[in-house]
């Protein structure tokens, strides 16, 4: 094994320079597990410097496959210092301690997936349009740079106290454009995604396929196929029809945006940019919506159940921290986070969204 392949060695200065070289223990207080996931845990905490919450993303590269485990690492650094925009999670950094990596993020409230975990019921479709419009918004920023996240669910669209949409939890994610990995969480993979090791490369356009996926997530409170195993749902994806929104009580608007997403063949699927123009995301509505539906949301966890609460109570962290907003609060506290519960974690985000049961031909790979 090349000595600058090995678990944490910084000779490489490229390497070195990924990491700061500052004891994160030293910087970050009063963490708060809020994930966690085959890579490690995500955490609520608190920058000692500023007093800003952030979270924080541990992943440890030592044990079995210690040399894997430290390229995605790397991988992932990489891909965050490269992206910036206002639809995806902000990096801020990443620290080593003791063969595990701090990657450093934004905080926060939690994911979609989290918001139907609290309410137990599909959102409206208003919420799913302005959810929708952030995400789509954080892709055609992606693929213009020639990058795919291939791995768009309702557990990795975060949402932020202001109401927010972020894209979160890149450790799927490819800089290469067309790509071929076998990458991504099963329900969600376009059919070209799983039939990429026959068949040749894909693009960005996967992104969209798994965007209209998760629309019916959020209609639906579970994706299409869940009732059956991940290795069937893939062959199902592939061989048959594309799957629809089932209630007749969703508008003409939503049904067509989410056909065009899960056009079978990726020719006929449009991209990012066409779809920034479709009447579901482009109609008018209050500019509220998110923030109504975060506050809803924390009034929702304020009144769950013993177990239920210690499960979704990170939606009111940041909350607590901050103190209450001048919209909505009751005397309690607690914080902005939440919780996946789709057989994925989250990785960056409820604030964060920790990468769930991805399944991948070659890490390394595009």
């Amino acid at each position: 094994m090349p000595n600058s392949v090995r678990a944490g060695n910084l000779k490489d200065p490229e390497i070195a320079d990924l990491f700061f070289k500052e004891d994160p223990e030293k910087l970050f207080t009063d963490l708060r597990e809020i994930g966690h996931g085959s890579f490690g845990a995500v955490y609520f905490a608190q920058d000692a410097r500023t007093n800003d919450v952030v979270a924080i993303k541990k992943m440890s590269y030592s044990g079995k496959q210690s040399t894997e485990k430290w390229q995605d690492i790397i991988k992932e650094v990489k891909f965050l210092r490269r992206i910036k925009h206002p639809n995806s999670i902000e990096y801020k950094g990443c620290y080593l301690r003791e063969h595990t990596a701090w990657l450093v993020m934004e905080y926060c409230l939690g994911s979609a997936s989290d918001l139907l975990e609290v309410h137990k019921k599909p959102l409206q479709e208003v919420e799913i349009a302005a959810i929708t419009h952030g995400a789509l918004q954080g892709l055609a920023y992606l693929h213009s740079h020639n990058m795919i996240h291939r791995d768009i669910k309702a557990g990795n669209v975060l949402l932020t106290e202001p109401g927010q949409v972020k894209l979160a939890d890149f450790g799927s994610a490819s800089i290469a454009c067309p790509a071929n990995s076998f990458v991504g969480t099963p329900y969600w993979m376009a059919p070209e995604v799983i039939l990429a090791m026959d068949e040749g490369q894909y693009d960005g356009k996967v992104d969209i396929w798994s965007l209209g996926i998760t629309c019916i997530e959020l209609a639906e409170r579970k994706p299409p196929l869940f009732n059956m195993n991940a290795m069937s749902a893939l062959y199902h994806i592939a061989q048959n029809e594309s799957p629809t929104l089932q209630s007749s009580e969703w508008t003409d608007y939503f049904r067509n945006f989410v056909d065009s997403c899960l056009q079978k063949i990726p020719q006929d699927r449009p991209n990012s940019e066409e779809l920034l123009k479709h009447a579901f995301v482009q109609r008018q509505r209050s500019e509220s919506v998110l923030i109504d539906l975060i506050n809803r949301t924390k009034d929702a966890v304020r009144e769950l159940d013993n177990l239920q609460y210690r499960k979704m109570k990170k939606i009111l962290f940041q909350e607590a921290h901050n103190g209450p907003t001048t919209e909505a609060q009751d005397d309690e506290e607690e914080p902005e986070h939440s919780v996946s519960r789709t057989g994925t974690v989250n990785s960056v985000g409820s604030s964060q969204s920790i990468p769930s049961m991805s399944i991948s031909a070659s890490s390394q790979s595009s």
